[in-house]
């Protein structure tokens, strides 16, 4: 194999060119790409556990490496000349280094590259302060849609922008608003420290990489109360599990007060899942995406403690709100995936089948008819 200072910086220079997604490197087995979603080989030897302990070297930050020789992990970025930047997870395991690396691009995508409903641009349209949570599985395109939404403040309005991320993926350049981006482990030791003095530092719109513990949690719900515009992620799978989880972060003691500020400051949470788009479309993953918007009567379910009948609201598909089966009849219906894909990804493959009766779609590169309601339950 090539010196390492070439080895890595190939691997990740050919993720551009395949289009890849994702890069795992790991022991006894060659590195691997995953492309629109599926993951592939390259041709080579398997890699031994010292070309694996020594492979990051070149990339990994100075300030950094004793920071993984005592906890066996660790979270950076790194970036090429092309300015594409690749956020890295290096991680021990059976005494060697394993290493996940998402190449995030270096152009700040817009909505209509994202291919998201138009309520994304229009909730940040209207929305000047608030909370907006952004939620997903690990690859389903949360940092990519939060950087579109704050690329669009950074273009359109004079605010003062600061964010605080593990790692920073995408790096802005100020237009009309001005930026302060401070990465954890780099700029401030940790996501608690970062917040506590967040205020005094006079911003407009404040983004949060991840809401992962109490702390996080109420740092950007009292932010959102003072005025403040917060964004942030979520690694849960739909709208209804980030309340679950925003809940099990603080003790029941404090639930009522928690339900009163989320009633307040919530403006949405929009859940999404990235799926296989029909080849024929070039577009390589799409996303299907649910959406909860802080209206008036979700305001009021939220602070009464009557979560179950959020997705009844959402159900209804109306004020810009949907739900997942929604959207991937909507993906269908554009011919952008497949009925199999769709389905394979349904909530409820029944609800799906019945309301894409009569609609004529493309399964498995052939014109189908759904007729009974059910039939691919």
């Amino acid at each position: 194999m090539v010196p390492g200072a070439l080895s890595i910086m190939r691997l990740l220079g050919a993720m551009k060119k395949l289009g890849a997604s994702d890069l795992h490197i790991k022991v006894g087995i060659p590195p691997y790409y995953r492309v629109n979603g599926i993951l592939r080989a390259i041709q080579g030897e398997p890699l031994t556990g010292d070309e694996c302990d020594h492979l990051l070297d070149p990339i990994v930050p100075d300030i950094l490496r004793s920071k993984f020789d005592q906890t066996g992990g660790l979270d950076f970025a790194t970036h090429t000349e092309d300015g594409d930047r690749y956020r890295v997870n290096m991680f021990r395991s059976g005494g060697h280094t394993h290493a996940a690396i998402r190449r995030v691009k270096a152009e700040i995508p817009s909505y209509a590259d994202l291919h998201v409903p138009p309520v994304y641009g229009e909730l940040i349209e209207k929305t000047s302060e608030g909370l907006i949570i952004v939620v997903g599985v690990t690859g389903s395109g949360k940092s990519s849609t939060l950087a579109a939404m704050v690329e669009h403040i950074n273009q359109t309005r004079m605010e003062n922008i600061i964010t605080i991320e593990d790692p920073v993926e995408y790096r802005f350049a100020p237009k009309k608003s001005i930026i302060s981006q401070r990465e954890v482990g780099i700029d401030v030791p940790d996501f608690p420290t970062a917040l506590r003095f967040i205020v005094r530092e006079d911003p407009d719109v404040i983004f949060i990489g991840e809401l992962r513990d109490h702390a996080t949690v109420l740092a950007a719900v009292q932010a959102a109360e003072t005025g403040h515009l917060v964004f942030s992620t979520m690694h849960t799978a739909d709208t209804m599990q980030a309340f679950s989880r925003i809940l099990e972060f603080f003790p029941a003691h404090e639930h009522g007060f928690l339900r009163h500020a989320l009633s307040n400051t919530l403006r949405g949470v929009l859940a999404q899942r990235l799926l296989p788009a029909l080849p024929e479309t070039k577009l390589g993953v799409v996303p299907a995406c649910e959406v909860l918007l802080g209206t008036s009567t979700v305001r009021e379910k939220i602070r009464e403690g009557d979560d179950s009948a959020l997705p009844m609201i959402v159900g209804k598909n109306e004020e810009g709100m949907q739900t997942f089966t929604y959207a991937l009849a909507e993906l269908v219906k554009k011919e952008w995936v497949s009925l199999q894909t769709a389905m394979e990804y349904a909530p409820n493959r029944e609800a799906l089948a019945s309301t894409l009766k009569g609609v004529e779609v493309k399964a498995q590169g052939l014109v189908s008819r759904i007729k009974v309601a059910g039939n691919r339950s």
